[in-house]
């Protein structure tokens, strides 16, 4: 592919594919796949990423609110979508996409159930959002006789799926607390399938879930870092392949003289002559103030280039003094090799929390 000539991520499909195919091979053949597509594709494009996806006959899409899922269904996406935190005032945009809720509390079944009647739906698909140790949203097990009361009581809406969050899959400390959260949700499903008398998809697993417990597959897994490119794990990273690549252009050269400094409140420091060059890349674009004052490098003809000062809105400013480069030339920001994990341990995150942050400004292309 050639050069970019500005800050553009890379989305590589093929990438993409290898990924799927590879998490798919873990699980056994009857079981779905979802792929969680929130956060615009996990800083890609969900759009893109979706239709991709659609096309490995992926069973199901999740994102977190309505719109997300909006976005999907207008650009022809017929797959069905999970909204895994919809709210109150997106009801009637959930019905008129045809987007299946996460019901997490009895306020919000109540809640929707009226809305289905007001609708005149009928046996609207639902999901039953259980917590279970992560402790953010869903029901608990002592709420399911009044929550299958309020359900039994009504033919707008019918249990499509019962589902729970792992708080620390990735985790080996944390086995035990994974099995237990397992173990409940195995007691909690049963539960409901005995009383409602049909078999609704079990999903419990995330990509750490999947790689880690693929005991626990149910009927269906979730998986999102992982078709991106990351699992958790080293053993596991290398048999998956990052999906984004974002690269920028050297804008300007200069040449400083000792005592010099560089952006602002000076927090670059010239102690010797210095070579720097400009990138129009910052933290409105997604990279953190405190990748700033060396803490991280980018990557120019292979050679890592610290950067200097603080990291400005619209730019950076970084140390070329001994790379050979010209105005103009392709800077890697964080690619397949230079992943965007490594660069978001020297934030002290994760690739989660920078991908996610790449900001819609930068044009995204199609490797």
């Amino acid at each position: 592919m050639s050069k970019v000539t500005e800050t553009t991520l890379e989305i590589d499909l093929n990438a993409l594919r290898q990924n799927y195919h590879f998490i798919k091979s873990k699980l056994k053949p009857s079981t779905k796949m979802l792929a969680v597509v929130k956060a615009n594709g996990y800083g890609s494009d969900g759009v893109i990423i979706a239709k991709e996806l659609s096309s490995l006959d992926c069973d199901y899409f999740a994102v977190a609110y309505a719109g997300e899922g909006v976005a999907l269904r207008d650009a022809g996406i017929k797959t069905p979508i999970l909204v895994l935190h919809p709210l109150p005032v997106n009801f009637d945009t959930i019905i008129d996409n045809k987007l299946e809720p996460s019901i997490y509390s009895l306020k919000m079944l109540r809640d929707f159930i009226a809305f289905a009647d007001s609708k005149n739906q009928k046996n609207y698909p639902i999901h039953l959002k259980f917590n279970t140790g992560l402790n953010r949203l869903g029901f608990i097990a002592s709420e399911i006789e009044t929550m299958l009361q309020h359900i039994a009581e009504t033919s707008s809406v019918k249990i499509c799926s019962i589902f729970s969050h792992l708080a620390a899959s990735e985790d080996a400390n944390e086995t035990i607390f994974t099995q237990n959260q397992i173990d409940q949700f195995q007691h909690i499903s049963e539960e409901i399938t005995t009383q409602i008398g049909y078999q609704p998809i079990r999903h419990t697993l995330n990509t750490s879930g999947i790689l880690n417990f693929p005991e626990a597959q149910f009927d269906m897994v979730r998986c999102g870092i992982g078709i991106y490119g990351y699992g958790n794990d080293p053993k596991f990273d290398k048999e998956l392949v990052p999906v984004l690549s974002l690269k920028t252009v050297i804008s300007q050269i200069h040449h400083l003289r000792e005592g010099d400094t560089i952006g602002y409140n000076r927090k670059g420091q010239a102690t010797t002559a210095l070579k720097t060059a400009t990138l129009p890349i910052g933290h409105a674009d997604g990279l953190p103030r405190s990748l700033g004052q060396g803490k991280a490098s980018v990557f120019i003809n292979g050679k890592a280039a610290p950067i200097i000062g603080n990291v400005c809105m619209d730019m950076i400013m970084v140390n070329i003094t001994d790379i050979e480069c010209n105005e103009g030339d392709e800077v890697i920001i964080f690619d397949k090799k230079h992943t965007a994990e490594m660069l978001a341990e020297q934030m002290n995150s994760i690739s989660y929390e920078l991908l996610t942050g790449l900001s819609s400004r930068i044009k995204r292309i199609i490797a």
